[in-house]
């Protein structure tokens, strides 16, 4: 049951993104980065960090999720446990947790900026494993984020019955 009065947001409409395949991705993938860090943003502590479901899903553990698939990804960076990337440490702020979402991302966009060939592996340090091309991790990205935008749409709507994008 919402907290406080229901608010609407407008509905900010998909992308028209004009030219090739790498602006149709990226435009959409931002677009899904910038709804979901708007999910988060002005969310209320402790609702925020509270499961709403029954599997512990939280609105701030999504955010904080996402954070390390992009790190992942589009970085290199190793992740030692998936399931423990869905929980914010505790004395990580609403802040905290949406500034460390957008630095990755803007990290994530340097990297995209240098990548001509979608069909390339994307140019990251990770010994041992071959990278994803380009295109596929684009791919992978607007599914992942899209997946928990959604989760994070009605999240927020049962905190505080805030909707739209």
């Amino acid at each position: 049951m919402p907290t406080t009065p229901r608010t609407h947001r407008r509905d900010t409409p998909p992308p028209r993104t004009a030219g090739g395949e790498a602006e149709t991705l990226r435009g959409f993938l931002d677009y899904l980065r910038t709804s979901i860090a708007g999910k988060v943003e002005d969310a209320p502590e402790p609702q925020v960090r509270t499961a709403a479901v029954a599997s512990g899903t939280n609105l701030l553990g999504l955010l904080n999720h996402l954070t390390h698939v992009e790190r992942a990804v589009f970085l290199g960076e190793e992740v030692r446990s998936w399931p423990a990337t869905f929980r914010a440490a505790p004395q990580d702020g609403v802040a905290d947790v949406v500034a460390r979402y957008r630095e990755a991302v803007e990290r994530a966009n340097r990297v995209l900026d240098a990548c001509t060939d979608l069909g390339a592996p994307l140019p990251r340090p990770r010994p041992g494993r071959p990278a994803p091309s380009v295109r596929w991790a684009l791919t992978h990205m607007v599914e992942e984020t899209g997946r928990h935008a959604g989760h994070a749409d009605i999240l927020r709507e049962l905190i505080d019955g805030a909707t739209g994008r």
